[in-house]
C-alpha cells in the first residue's frame, strides 16, 4: 500500500484534531510518520463494531480498535439507552473485569462514564470471573452489566461484554437498540468521561459468598464426592479469574486434594506459559498435564481468563492423559446431570436442557431416551439465557451448554460458567469413580448405549479488511454452489439461518427454520453427518463444524471406529476444501 485510502486519511485527522489525549496523538502520529498504512488502515478503516456481544478487537489507536475512546463511546450509548428505557427510575449496573492487560484500566473508564450519566455503579474491587458478573446483575437487581474481557482471545486482545437485566447478553430486540444508541456516538465530545465519585460503589467478597455458597447447594451426589473427596484434581486458572473462585467451589462440594498448577496461578495479562491462553488448545494445559502425570491425578481442570470456559483432560484405558473436547464434555455433563437426577428421584417431567445447533447431537439422544425435553438455539450463550428468563417458574433448566466448552449448571446466571462447571465436572467425575469407572471409560460407555459421536472444529483466520471480505466470498460460494456429496454420502438438506430456510435437496421443498437470523450453513448428508460453516462473531474467522457418528460395538473397538470417523471427517473436510 503506497498511500492512505481518503477516508482513513479523513478519520485518521479526526483523531488527529479532536479531543483525545497526547498519548494517543503521538501513537497515531508516529504511524504515520512511518509510513504504517496498513496498521494504520486496520486500525481506521472503520468503526469498531458493538455486536451483538459487545465489542472486541485489538488494543491500540484508533476507531477500529479497543482502547479508553471505543470503550467510552460503547458505554456512552449503553447509558443513552438504558436512560431511555428506565426512565425516572434509579438505574444500576455491575461491572467487572478480567486479568487482561489494560482491563482495569477499562472497567474503570466504563464506571466514569456511567456514573458521569447519573447511573449508580456496583464495580468489583478486583478481577472476577464473568459468570461472576452475571450473578451479581441478578443478585443487585441491576438493569445492565458489563464485564471486560476478550475471553479466551491472544494477549494484544481486549473486550467489552453488554448484559441486560436478566444477567444474561442482550438479545433482540434490546441488542439492536443498543446498537443502535452506541452507533449514534458520533464524536468524542458527546462521551462523558468525568466520573461522578458518589455513584461508583464497591463490591467484592459478599457477592463471592453469596454466589459460592448458591452453587454448593446445586450440588447433586454429595454422598459420591464424601466416599472420593480425596479425588486428585489437577486445576490451572491460565493466568486468569479463576483462582479467585474455583478453588474455593471445588472445597465448599467437598474435595479436599486440589492442586493447583502454581506457575498459572498469578493473574496476567501476558499469559507468559502458554501461545493462547485458550483451553481448547492442547498447549495451553501443557503444565497442568505435566503436573496431572507428577502426582498421578484423576482429573485435568483448565479455565480461560475470564473463567466463562473450561477444558478438561483424564485417563484413557491406556492410563494415558488425553484432553476430552467440548462436545465430549457437554455430552458426559448432561448424561451425568440426567442419570444422577433420575436416580435421586428428581426428574418429574418438567426439566429441560440446551444445546446449540453446532453442538453434538450425541446430547439430542441422551435428553430422548431420559424422556427429558431439549432446545436447540443459535450459536452464543445469550441465547440458552434468553431460552432460561422465558421458562423461569415454569419449567427446570437442568444444565446446558455449546461446543466451544462453555456449560452452565443450574439458574444462578445466564451466561456460560467455568466455577460451577468445574465443581460440577469434578462432581461428575466422583460419581463415577464411587461406580468403579474412570471418566473416560463412562465416555466410551455412553457411546456404545447412544452411539459413537465425532465433531472436529476446523478454523481459518482472515484478519483485516481482506480477510472480512475473504470470509463473505467463502459464505456465498457455499450458499449459492453447495456441494452434491461430503465423504461419500449425498448432501440431503440446506439449512440457511440467514434466510431461515431449510431445503429438501431430494425434492426440493422448503419449510422456515423458527429461529432468529444468523449467517450459518448446514449441509445434511444421508448417513447423518451435519457439516456447519459459521464466520465468528468475536475473531476473524471462520469456522467448521463437522460431526459424523456410528456405532461403538464395544470398548476394545473404540479405536478403530474411532479412526474410521475421523477419517470420514477428513474426507468432507478435504471436499469443502477447507
Amino acid at each position: 500500500m503506497q498511500e492512505l485510502d481518503p477516508s482513513v486519511l479523513q478519520k485518521v485527522n479526526t483523531w488527529l484534531e479532536g479531543n483525545y489525549d497526547a498519548e494517543v496523538k503521538q501513537q497515531i502520529q508516529k504511524l504515520l510518520d512511518d509510513k504504517a498504512y496498513t496498521e494504520l488502515t486496520d486500525s481506521f478503516y472503520r468503526d469498531l463494531e458493538f455486536g451483538t456481544g459487545g465489542l472486541r478487537g485489538i488494543m491500540g489507536p484508533g476507531s477500529n480498535r479497543i482502547n479508553k475512546y471505543t470503550i467510552g463511546a460503547a458505554t456512552q450509548g449503553l447509558s443513552n439507552h438504558l436512560k431511555k428505557s428506565y426512565p425516572n427510575e434509579q438505574i444500576k449496573v455491575a461491572i467487572a473485569h478480567d486479568s487482561r492487560n489494560n482491563s482495569d484500566l477499562f472497567s474503570g473508564v466504563t464506571a466514569d462514564v456511567f456514573s458521569a450519566n447519573g447511573i449508580h455503579v456496583y464495580f468489583f474491587e478486583a478481577l472476577r470471573p464473568t459468570p461472576e458478573l452475571s450473578y451479581a446483575i441478578r443478585e443487585l437487581g441491576c438493569k445492565s452489566g458489563v464485564m471486560l474481557t476478550a475471553s479466551h482471545n491472544p494477549k494484544e486482545y481486549n473486550g467489552y461484554k453488554a448484559y441486560g437485566a436478566d444477567g444474561g447478553q442482550f438479545v433482540f430486540p434490546e441488542d439492536e437498540a443498543v446498537m443502535k444508541e452506541v452507533a449514534a456516538v458520533s464524536s468524542v465530545d458527546d462521551i462523558k468521561f468525568d466520573r461522578i465519585a458518589e455513584n461508583v460503589e464497591l463490591i467484592g467478597a459478599d457477592i463471592d459468598n453469596s454466589y459460592l455458597e448458591k452453587i454448593a447447594k446445586l450440588s447433586v451426589s454429595p454422598d459420591a464426592i464424601k466416599r472420593q473427596k480425596d479425588l486428585k484434581i489437577v486445576y490451572s486458572p491460565i493466568h486468569g479469574t479463576g483462582i479467585t473462585l474455583v478453588p474455593k467451589a471445588l472445597e465448599l462440594f467437598g474435595f479436599e486434594n486440589v492442586i493447583v498448577v502454581e506457575e498459572q496461578a498469578t493473574p496476567d495479562g501476558n499469559f507468559p506459559t502458554v501461545v493462547y491462553p485458550n483451553p481448547e488448545e492442547k498447549e495451553a494445559l501443557t503444565l497442568a498435564l505435566k503436573k496431572a502425570q507428577e502426582v498421578d491425578a484423576d482429573l485435568v481442570l483448565a479455565t480461560d481468563p475470564d473463567a466463562d470456559r473450561v477444558g478438561i483432560a483424564v485417563k484413557n484405558t491406556d492410563n494415558e492423559f488425553v484432553l476430552l473436547n467440548g462436545n465430549q464434555t457437554g455430552s458426559m455433563l448432561i448424561n451425568y446431570l440426567l442419570t444422577a437426577w433420575q436416580e435421586s428421584g428428581k426428574l418429574t417431567g418438567n426439566e429441560y436442557i440446551v444445546k446449540t445447533i453446532v453442538t453434538s447431537n450425541l446430547i439430542e439422544r441422551i435428553a430422548e431416551a431420559k424422556n427429558v425435553t431439549y432446545y436447540n438455539t443459535l450459536t452464543g450463550f445469550k441465547y440458552i439465557g434468553e431460552l432460561m428468563t422465558k421458562f423461569e417458574g415454569k419449567q427446570t433448566f437442568i444444565g446446558g451448554g455449546e461446543e466451544s466448552y462453555g456449560y452452565l449448571i443450574g439458574e444462578l446466571v445466564r451466561d456460560k460458567d467455568a466455577v460451577v462447571s468445574s465443581a460440577f465436572i469434578s462432581e461428575m467425575t466422583a460419581f463415577y469413580k464411587d461406580k468403579g469407572s474412570s471418566l473416560f471409560e463412562a465416555l466410551l460407555d455412553t457411546y456404545i448405549e447412544y452411539g459413537f459421536f465425532k465433531e472436529k472444529l476446523i478454523s481459518i483466520t482472515k484478519k483485516g479488511k481482506t480477510g472480512a471480505e475473504e470470509i463473505v466470498a467463502m459464505m456465498e460460494k457455499f450458499r449459492n454452489n453447495p456441494p452434491a456429496t461430503l465423504g461419500g454420502s449425498k448432501v440431503i438438506a440446506l439449512k440457511d439461518y440467514e434466510k431461515s430456510i431449510e431445503t429438501d435437496l431430494n425434492s426440493n421443498t422448503t419449510k422456515a427454520i423458527e429461529l432468529p437470523k444468523s449467517d450459518v450453513l448446514q449441509f445434511i448428508t444421508e448417513d447423518g453427518s451435519i457439516i456447519s460453516a459459521r464466520p465468528s462473531g468475536t475473531e476473524p474467522k471462520i469456522k467448521f463444524y463437522c460431526s459424523v457418528n456410528g456405532k461403538l460395538e464395544s470398548k476394545a473397538a473404540y479405536k478403530a471406529t474411532d479412526e474410521q470417523l475421523d477419517a470420514k471427517i477428513n474426507a468432507i473436510m478435504q471436499d469443502l476444501g477447507v
